[in-house]
C-alpha cells in the first residue's frame, strides 16, 4: 500500500541537494525556464469556476496559485539582484496568504501568466550569465534566520515551479478535468 500524498505538498517538501554543481544549476534553470509554459497548458480551458477551485480543503484557488508563483517568482528575481549587487543583503519578507487575498489575485490568471513568462526568460538569462563565485553569494531571510546561498535558493525556486504545477495538474486529475 502506498501512503497518502500529502496535498500540501503533492511533490513532497523541498530537499536541498546535497551538492549543486553546473550540471544541477543547468537542470534548475531548465525547469524555471520551462514553467511558465506548463502553467499555461494547464490552465488553458479551465473556466471562471474551475479557476476558483481550491486545489484542496483550506487551500488556495488555482487562480491564486497562479498569481503566487508570479509574486513569488518576481520576489526571488529581485533577492537574486540583491544578493548579486550588495554584500549579503537582508531581504524583506512578505505575507504570500495575505497578497492571496488581494484582488489582483482574483483578476484573470493572464497577465500573471504574461508576467511570468517575461520574468523567467530575464531571469534565466541572468542564471545563466551567473558564475560560481556569483552563485555561493546569499542573502539573508530573516524569518528564517539564516543566509540562503543563491544555488540553493534556485534548487527551491525549481522545486517551486514543480510544486504549485501539482497543485493544478493534480486537481485536475482528481476532477476529470
Amino acid at each position: 500500500m502506498t501512503p497518502a500524498i500529502d496535498p500540501r505538498y503533492p511533490i513532497g517538501k523541498f530537499q536541498a541537494p546535497a551538492t549543486i554543481g553546473s550540471a544541477e544549476r543547468a537542470a534548475f534553470i531548465a525547469v524555471i525556464e520551462a514553467a511558465a509554459g506548463e502553467y499555461r497548458a494547464a490552465v488553458a480551458g479551465l473556466t471562471d469556476a474551475q479557476l476558483d477551485t481550491p486545489y484542496r480543503d483550506g487551500g488556495w484557488t488555482i487562480r491564486q496559485v497562479v498569481h503566487h508563483v508570479a509574486d513569488s517568482h518576481m520576489n526571488s528575481f529581485i533577492r537574486f539582484k540583491l544578493a548579486l549587487t550588495e554584500d549579503t543583503p537582508t531581504i524583506k519578507p512578505y505575507d504570500e496568504a495575505a497578497w492571496a487575498k488581494l484582488a489582483d489575485s482574483a483578476m484573470p490568471v493572464g497577465a500573471s501568466l504574461e508576467l511570468t513568462e517575461a520574468m523567467h526568460q530575464r531571469w534565466a538569462v541572468l542564471l545563466r550569465s551567473m558564475t560560481e563565485a556569483d552563485y555561493a553569494k546569499s542573502f539573508v531571510h530573516p524569518e528564517h534566520g539564516r543566509q540562503i546561498r543563491l544555488d540553493v535558493a534556485l534548487a527551491i525556486y525549481a522545486w517551486h515551479c514543480g510544486h504549485h504545477l501539482a497543485h493544478i495538474t493534480n486537481l485536475k486529475q482528481s476532477r476529470g478535468w
